[in-house]
Formats: structure tokens, sequence, C-alpha cells
């Protein structure tokens, strides 16, 4: 019993929990956590009076609830007793993200059908701003029994993230070091971008310069931009790393390189207008795969993780608990833009 009222407690300092979300939310987590088991007894409406001091209203709530929802079961005179071990049918799953660019689409997609029909997945966006990373984890914690996270590479991310409980908190898209043993499915940023210009050397090599639009303090990986500069430099590769692009400042000879995808469609536009034939007067390279790039143009040369596998994979971990650290590899897909 004591372990149970424990697992209450355990949410008192989450203010955005009423009482009645904090008993439901309580008594799931010590299934959860096999505090109790199917058949086991529950503390009665006067023990969590006696040991909590919430109204009596309040707790029949919640037993009603949790009823309904078939996890607890009522036995005449004889008080509440776990229904079943099995609370995944009823699981809330947090799901925080950069955005909704078309890759992160495709790993939700099969996130959510990975997880089913029987479990609540809501989405949140961080939009690589950490007050507001930092606002909906203050908002969601205690609500949901899992937490599937894009972090933000920040130095304080890994104190926000320290308020969720780790074995409740799966990583995806970006892994980030921090003193925690989290879970995570993850993409990797450095060797995989370094590998990806070496294997497309020779063809880079054919244009006079090459030129990579990234900007600073945004989420763009760091990592990729280390690599390209390692790139240029171990192979003598003439090149240049600007902001953005500027619409019709596409020149002939060089081969382009973006992260983002309004910039390749732009330049697109820009090389038909100025009749530049890609692969031959003009190049370029995209970063994260879709099926866009593969039909446009003949096809677009790319490097990307598969996202798809991502949301596949992490949605078994939400539905079986099983300890996942994996990096999905990265794969690059060479076409006729180069």
């Amino acid at each position: 019993m004591k372990q149970i009222i424990q697992q209450i407690k355990n949410l008192e300092s989450i203010n955005s929990l009423s009482k009645h979300e904090q008993l439901v939310q309580g008594i799931i987590n010590a299934i959860d956590e096999k505090v109790v088991v199917k058949g086991d007894l529950l503390p009665s409406v006067n023990t969590f009076i006696s040991e909590l001091g919430f109204a009596r209203e309040t707790i029949a709530k919640a037993y009603k609830e949790l009823v309904h929802r078939g996890i607890i079961e009522s036995k005449n005179r004889l008080g509440y007793f776990v229904a079943t071990n099995d609370v995944k049918q009823e699981l809330k799953v947090a799901l925080l993200i950069f955005a909704f660019d078309i890759f992160q689409e495709m790993f939700y997609e099969n996130f959510r059908k990975g997880l089913g029909k029987n479990v609540q997945l809501d989405i949140f966006f961080h939009h690589n701003n950490f007050d507001t990373f930092e606002n909906i984890v203050q908002s969601i914690k205690g609500k949901y029994g899992m937490f599937v996270i894009a972090p933000i590479p920040n130095k304080k991310t890994p104190a926000v993230l320290k308020q969720l409980p780790t074995n409740r908190v799966l990583l995806v898209d970006r892994f980030i070091e921090t003193d925690e043993d989290y879970n995570y499915v993850a993409q990797e940023f450095g060797d995989s971008s370094y590998n990806a210009f070496v294997q497309l050397k020779d063809k880079i090599k054919k244009y006079d310069e090459l030129v990579f639009f990234f900007k600073p303090s945004s989420a763009e990986p760091n990592e990729i931009l280390n690599s390209f500069k390692r790139f240029m430099k171990d192979y003598d590769i003439k090149g240049v790393i600007k902001e953005e692009y500027t619409a019709g400042s596409l020149e002939k000879g060089k081969v382009y390189f973006t992260i983002h995808n309004l910039e390749l469609w732009e330049m697109l536009k820009d090389s038909k207008i100025k009749g530049l034939k890609i692969g031959k007067d003009i190049g370029f390279i995209s970063h994260n795969d879709d099926i866009v790039k593969e039909i446009i143009f003949d096809g677009v040369t790319t490097f990307s993780t598969d996202f798809s596998e991502m949301g596949r994979r992490a949605a078994d971990f939400v539905l079986n608990r099983k300890k996942t650290q994996e990096i999905i590899p990265t794969v690059l897909i060479d076409r006729n833009s180069l």
C-alpha cells in the first residue's frame, strides 16, 4: 500500500495535474512499474483520504475512471483490485519533435501506425526554441506514460529532461550526451555526412566550387558543417559556406548542397529559368530523402536516414519497453543531380 501511495505522491509537485489526474496516473504508474499486479487489492477510499487528504468525491471519480478503462475492477464489499497488468491499452504517449517537415511526417506516420489504435498519442512541436521546449516538458510531465522526444542540442537540455522519469523517455532523431542512461533511436550526422561527401568526391571535383548553405544558431546540425569543412580540407575541395540562397544567384559550374527543401526548390526553379542542365552545368546535393526528390528533375542526390524505420523502432520501444540504444544508418542515394 505504501508504494502505491508513494507513486501518487511523486506527482504532487506537478502543478498542472489535478488531484483526480494525479490519482489516475499514479495508480497506472504503480501497475506499470509492477508495484502491484493483477489481482492485488488497492487502497480503500478511506485510506487515500487519510494518507493524501483528497476529497472522497475525487477518489471515487478516479476509481470510476480506472474501472471504466478496464484497468481495475470493483468487487462488492471487498474493494478495488488490479484487473490487468497490461496498461498499454490505455497508454498515453507524448511526442515532442522539431516541426512537421516531410521527413518528420514520415516518422510520425510510421510511429502512429506502429502504436496501434489503443494508444493515445499527443504531438507537440518545439521548433528548436529552447523556451518552448522547456515549457512543453513542464506542461506534459506526469500526464503521460511515455515521452518520445527529439531533444534540442543545448547545454540546458539534460536538466530539462531530468524532470521526466528516465525509464519512460525515448530520445529520437538526435542523441545528446547526458548523465542519464536514456533509450534512444536516432541518427548520426558527423561521420555519416563526411562519408557521403567522400563517396561523391569524384563527381564534386567536376565542378568549380562546392557551395553549402548553413544557417548558424538554427536546427541544422553543426556536425554536418564540421564534416563539410573536414572534407574540403582532406580532399582539397574548393568550397564556400553561405547562410542562405538568394533567388536568381545560381551559377554555372557549381554544385550546391542544402539541408532545407525550400532552398532546393528555389534553386531547381532557377536552374530551369536559366536553362542550366542539372548534372552537367550545375549540381545539387540534398540532406534528408523523400519521394519528391526521387522523382523531380530525374532525381536529386541525397544522404538520409530512414525516418520510417526510426518511427517503427520508436513504436516498438513504447509497446515493449526493451532497452533500445540504436543509431539508424544514414544512406547515400546517388541520383542524376551530380
